[in-house]
Order: structure tokens, then C-alpha cells, then sequence
């Protein structure tokens, strides 16, 4: 593998989330899956009833802790999932409420909630999934002072650039609301994670490609890229198994990985490359369902092609 003259990652072409915590936090720090108890404006009515296209019953939360329990029963609940790994370490975590849209709630509810859980000392940062028509100036501004205690990080899930596409998969909002919420999240001084799905209906590789630059050129703190999973119970199940249109086959994946790698700058967070929806639900693509063989042959394949991240970026 070429040698990357911006930066080391410890033997890997990309800027892992791995790399990022143990350089942040100077040692292992594993995510906690948490549920706050609130939903979506495009499940609720005010936008729609159905969510987006793609999106489970458990809001793109389906390995989170039971909706309902205390956070205390969450957080031992998510700890005792990782306890093999953690025995005998020393460890942090960050609690990461993944569950549906992680600020659609009053102010006063998001405050309570999430001052409860930096305040652990076990918690080395905040994570926190949610839409960026989501968040009042009140909202941001209570985030912004939470992030002066711990690191407080922002999930948006724009999954596309393509305004077209983002019809179809019922996203309900424009590519300007996000650069609203985006650049006034960045004027507070919060790490912003942006999701991106790859794969998705009849966007093709360059459409694709296209959603990454743009983020490339924004210099986004982090990125999930996601392989568009077909899951039971979506409205994206009947459309898929009509013929409509067909799932990436893991070849095609690979090189698409290398491409969007190469166009994301150095310091750029890779917080996923692949994702994977729960076996009992997935459809396809069924080759997903091996993450080990997924995330070893996407290593292997960056590195014998002499790709690393920001080889060529322009910015």
C-alpha cells in the first residue's frame, strides 16, 4: 500500500472511528445503543406516517436497548453485549441514542435526558442520531453547552444529495435544510456525523459519488457510508421484490468504497463502511449478512489496490 504523507492510521488506508477514539480518549471506547423514548415527524403525522422508505419499525434502532426501560437499565444492558470484550479493560463508552430522531422533543426533556448521561463518568461522549429539521436554535444552543462538559456529536441522516431521490425514499425535507442545520451546528462548535447511503433506487454510481463530494467539500467531521439494506416490513420490501430494482453486489460495493474513500479528505472520521440490518429481517443483499468476510475482503481490497482515503481529494 502507497504511503499516505498526511497522517498515519495505524495499518489501515482509511481514518477509522477505531483510530479516532483510541487518539482521542487514549483507549478503547465501545458505543452504547440507548433509546430516548421519542419518535419522527415523518411517522407522527407532521410530515408523515410511514418514515422513510428503507426504515424498519425500530427506526434505524433495531439494535438498541427496549424502548422504555430506564437509562440505567439500558446503559448495563448495552454493557453486559460487550462484557467479553471489555473484562480486565480499561475502557469508555459513549452512549448513543440511535433509535428514531434523538431531538424531536422539547428542550427541557432533551436536557434532562442527556445531562443525565454525560454526568456518568464511564461516558466519554454523546452521540446523537436525528434529522436536521430537527433542530431549533433552543436545541442547539442546549447541545452546544453540553458539549462543553463531553464531546457531544450530531448523526444527520441526509443519505443523498439527489433531491429526486430523496423524494422517493420519503426523507421530507430539502438538501437546504441540512445545510442550515449543518452550518449552525458548526457555528456552536459541535462534531457533525453525516449518514449516506449507497445504493439506494436508481441513483447511479455517479449520483453516488456525488453525495461524497459534496461532503468532501464541506470537510464534514465524520461519515457513516451505508449499504442500502432491503429489510422486512419496509415499505421498501414490495418495491424491491416487484423487480423495480436490484440491491449492489458485494464487488460492486467494494470499488464504490474505494472510490468515495479517495475523494473524502484525511481528517474526515470513517464511522462505518458497510452496516448491517439484523438477519432476522434482512432481504438482500444477502452477502451483507457476513460482516466479518465484508469488512476483512474490504481491507484487503484497499490495500492491494493502493487505495487510502484523500488520495484524491482536491480541496
Amino acid at each position: 500500500m502507497q504511503a499516505n504523507p498526511q497522517t498515519d492510521w495505524s495499518g489501515k488506508p482509511y481514518h477509522s472511528l477505531d483510530y479516532h477514539l483510541k487518539t482521542t480518549f487514549g483507549k478503547k471506547v465501545y458505543r452504547l445503543s440507548l433509546d430516548g423514548g421519542m419518535t419522527c415527524p415523518n411517522r407522527d403525522g407532521t410530515i408523515g406516517t410511514g418514515g422513510c422508505i428503507f426504515c424498519s419499525e425500530g427506526g434505524s434502532g433495531d439494535f438498541a436497548a427496549t424502548r422504555g426501560l430506564s437509562l440505567d437499565v439500558q446503559i448495563a444492558s448495552a454493557k453486559e453485549r460487550v462484557a467479553r470484550k471489555t473484562a480486565g479493560k480499561n475502557v469508555s463508552y459513549i452512549a448513543y441514542f440511535q433509535s428514531y430522531t434523538n431531538t424531536y422533543a422539547p428542550v427541557s426533556y432533551l436536557e434532562a435526558l442527556f445531562s443525565e448521561v454525560i454526568a456518568r463518568p464511564d461516558i466519554c461522549a454523546l452521540s446523537i442520531a436525528t434529522r436536521p429539521d430537527c433542530l431549533p436554535p433552543g436545541t442547539v444552543h442546549m447541545l452546544s453547552s453540553l458539549n462543553e462538559k463531553k464531546p457531544v456529536w450530531l448523526e444527520l441522516g441526509l443519505q443523498t444529495v439527489c433531491e429526486e431521490t430523496a423524494r422517493f425514499i420519503r426523507r421530507g425535507y430539502r438538501l437546504s435544510v441540512f445545510e442550515d442545520a449543518y452550518r449552525r451546528l458548526k457555528a456552536d462548535g459541535l462534531t457533525v456525523i453525516v449518514h449516506v447511503i449507497l445504493g439506494l433506487p436508481y441513483e447511479t454510481k455517479e449520483q453516488m459519488l456525488a453525495t461524497v463530494r459534496y461532503l468532501a467539500a464541506l470537510r464534514a467531521d465524520g461519515i457513516k457510508l451505508q449499504l442500502l439494506h432491503v429489510l422486512k416490513g419496509t415499505a421498501l420490501e414490495p418495491v424491491y421484490q416487484s423487480g423495480a430494482f436490484r440491491t449492489l453486489e458485494f464487488s460492486e460495493y467494494l470499488e464504490l468504497i474505494g472510490e468515495c474513500l479517495k475523494l473524502l479528505p484525511p481528517e474526515t472520521v470513517i464511522h462505518r463502511l458497510s452496516g448491517d440490518g439484523p438477519k432476522s429481517l434482512l432481504i438482500a443483499p444477502e452477502w451483507s449478512a457476513d460482516k466479518r468476510r465484508v469488512l476483512n475482503s474490504m481491507l484487503h481490497y484497499l490495500k492491494e489496490n493502493h487505495i487510502y482515503q484523500g488520495m484524491s481529494f482536491d480541496g
